[in-house]
């Protein structure tokens, strides 16, 4: 049987898209507007119509609460989930019906029937059965022929229901190389903060300064902005730093805009007016901080005018940005996405940005004070028991030794040498996109040189049809689980309506796959529901419980806890000079470099180059690769586009909408122009996650020395009209 393939670019007329999904029907009977839309405004229910509640998986970090209205079994329409902590659904989860309704969805297990590298991969129908049995047994001879190690298992998004449950499979399966597509996302966020030893605190009703450092809540994560109006509306003061113009930046009182991969120099010149005009907390510094004279003694070379020739933010706008952080205190706030780690210097660059923090002393001491612990259950991982004595066996030990002291999951994004290498043989990888990385041919290639690949997903994607075996997921409308919890509100999801075809639900394949290998007793036998009652054992609750509260049920503060004070690091405080980074042989203070391809480190190829390369933001409409089959989201962005600045684009001849080429040391590729002032002059921007117009095969394989991760923000480019 010849599956037709998964297509992220194609378009379809969105009548034939309703009828094949079976929604038109529903619109037809007056239960969708204008016959192509579903309504996520909240209105009577209709006879017949039953409310059911879940988790919205459309993005990978929203988790947010939906309603969804069901009628003879069918989901009909989405409403906000009001009494949830977190929401309201944005315009993706507005549209969740159409992903769960798709008629290109990965219906049933399926084989390959073509050697790979075929032109285009063929399939056969195949049971559960069959395919886990396969699964099982080529994972099983590897294990058996090079050992446990030598098996790669990779989570993607969506992120909550695949990755513990695909961390446990590894370490009890004995490989130590799990990993996630966070190595090019957020975990070098995290690597930096702990480096420092923390992050500053949340935003609280106490907050009075907040700086968005590349933070665009609007488009990436809409359930957060609205916390972000209410505290501009209370008065808090808002630095947004951003090399374009966002959403977000309407609500700042000063926007930095600064130079794509200088946030380390901006950093410490800010840090620098704080120090020398003597607006840092004294006794903080003093008594929980590693290496403060060194640090001072570095920052003084960031002049306001020397980090003004560096950042292009202007020395009276860097100094009063660092005044009204430093003189809003006591609580201040510091947020920022991954973009400022996506750099060859990122690590270092985000490092001297979690710096203010310790500064200003508003970084809480852990055990300092008594607090209430937050809300957590068991971790169904068991890493901490489980990966130390597979440690050494992990495929990044030698590459990036800081980043494996610090995350448990593997840096991947050297696939292609460890495949190449033999460190690496064959993988179970779960909503994984090769296309996330720079030069992703070579990690394509990766994938289909391994002796036995298997996947899962929602569809027959790209990287999925260079898999053996390909499994059908369940969406979040169509399972159990996983455990939910925001703010003390705990959540079990339950299915709201009938898996399309034979998807099943990750935890569920994943216990049954453990079965298969001979591990059910490490995994409750299959029992998805005993499960969860262990995880849920320490807050005294079972999942029976959760079952009857649709709305979840909220837990009540215990009493506060209180311990030995003093951070996660070596010294026990803030190191604004790390000793972990000094004993690998790096800089212990979060030293400013220049990106390496880039106007001011490579003159002559900026010659040819001009302008600075940005990519990866989001748009509002999209997650990464995700939803550009979804029509009504395809319609509110049908096409890949380069934001560049009307300046540029007038000294090039590009007018709006033209077709325009994005060129790079690495090719070329073409996009629509959107002339716009997002942009800044010199500085133009691609958004990634188009198939027609791959931004990462004409990326840079540069890679941080201290995170491993991808220079995706600061290189160099030209455009020109197609």
């Amino acid at each position: 049987m010849r599956h037709k393939p998964f297509i992220p670019g194609r378009r379809l007329d969105r009548r034939t898209f309703l009828k094949a999904s079976g929604v038109l029907g529903a619109a037809g009977a007056g239960l969708l507007p204008g016959a192509s839309t579903v309504r996520a405004a909240e209105t009577e229910i209709a006879a017949g119509e039953e409310i059911r509640r879940s988790i919205c998986d459309m993005c990978c970090i929203g988790r947010c609460g939906i309603e969804v209205l069901v009628k003879e079994g069918r989901a009909t329409r989405v409403q906000p989930f009001r009494d949830y902590p977190r929401g309201p659904i944005c315009v993706k989860g507005q549209s969740i019906l159409l992903q769960l309704y798709h008629p290109d969805r990965l219906q049933y297990p399926m084989k390959r029937t073509n050697p790979k590298g075929s032109a285009r991969a063929a399939w056969q129908r195949i049971s559960w059965d069959e395919a886990l049995d396969t699964i099982a047994e080529r994972l099983d001879g590897i294990r058996r022929k090079y050992g446990a190690e030598k098996v790669l298992f990779y989570a993607g998004d969506p992120k909550d229901a695949v990755r513990p449950n695909l961390q446990r499979l590894a370490l009890k399966f004995g490989s130590p190389n799990y990993g996630t597509e966070s190595s090019v996302c957020h975990r070098a966020t995290v690597l930096a903060t702990s480096l420092n030893g923390a992050g500053s605190a949340g935003l609280t009703p106490d907050t009075r300064a907040v700086i968005l450092w590349a933070q665009n809540p609007a488009w990436a994560m809409a359930c957060e902005m609205e916390r972000l109006v209410q505290a501009k509306e209370r008065g808090v003061k808002i630095i947004d730093v951003d090399p374009r113009l966002a959403p977000t930046t309407k609500l700042a009182d000063i926007h930095l805009q600064l130079r794509p991969g200088t946030d380390g120099a901006l950093a410490l010149g800010m840090a620098r007016v704080i120090i020398n005009e003597g607006l840092y907390d004294e006794d903080f510094v003093r008594d929980w901080t590693r290496g403060f004279e060194d640090f001072r003694d570095y920052v003084q070379q960031f002049t306001p005018e020397k980090v003004e020739t560096i950042t292009g933010v202007a020395a009276g706008k860097l100094v009063a940005a660092a005044r009204m952080y430093a003189s809003n205190l006591p609580t201040g706030w510091i947020t920022s996405a991954a973009s400022t780690v996506h750099h060859w210097n990122g690590c270092q660059n985000h490092r001297a940005i979690s710096a203010m923090t310790a500064l200003t002393g508003t970084v809480a001491v852990p055990g300092m004070e008594p607090s209430i612990p937050p809300l957590s259950f068991r971790d169904i991982t068991d890493w901490k028991t489980l990966l130390p004595p597979l440690r050494d066996k992990r495929a990044d030990l030698k590459d990036f030794p800081v980043w494996e002291q610090f995350v448990q999951e593997i840096q991947v994004n050297r696939l292609p040498e460890y495949v190449g290498e033999g460190t690496l043989r064959a993988g179970l990888f779960v909503g994984c996109n090769y296309r996330m990385w720079p030069q992703d041919h070579l990690y394509s290639k990766a994938i289909r040189d391994m002796e036995f690949a298997a996947g899962a997903d929602f569809w027959l994607t790209p990287t999925m049809e260079l898999m053996d075996i390909a499994l059908p997921a369940a969406t979040s409308l169509e399972r159990l689980g996983p455990i939910a919890i925001a703010e003390r509100t705990v959540f079990l999801p339950q299915p709201v309506v009938r898996p399309i075809g034979e998807a099943r639900g990750d935890m569920e394949w994943m216990w049954d796959l453990a079965k298969h290998m001979g591990m059910g007793a490490d995994f409750w036998n299959g029992d998805i529901l005993a499960t969860l009652d262990w995880q849920l054992e320490p807050l005294g609750i079972q999942a029976a419980d959760l079952m009857k509260e649709p709305k979840g049920m909220v837990i009540p503060p215990g009493k506060p806890q209180s311990g030995k004070p003093g951070f996660k690091t070596p010294s026990g405080k803030f190191e604004l000079k790390s000793a972990v980074l000094e004993k690998a042989g790096f800089d212990g203070l979060p030293v400013y470099r220049e990106p390496p391809e880039g106007p001011v480190a490579a003159p002559q190829m900026a010659g040819k180059y001009p302008l600075i390369f940005n990519t990866g933001s989001r748009e509002p409409m999209y997650t990464h690769s995700r939803h550009r089959n979804n029509p009504r989201l395809r319609e509110l962005q049908p096409d890949p586009k380069v934001d560049i600045h009307p300046i540029d684009a007038r000294a090039r001849g590009i007018q709006q909408g033209e077709d325009a080429v994005v060129e790079t040391s690495a090719g070329g590729i073409t996009v629509k122009a959107n002339i716009t002032h997002l942009a800044q002059p010199g500085v133009v921007h691609v958004y990634h996650g188009w198939p027609q117009a791959d931004v990462n095969t004409i990326t840079a394989r540069t890679l941080d020395p201290i995170s491993g991760f991808p220079a995706f923000k600061s290189q160099l480019c030209q455009v020109r009209k197609a």
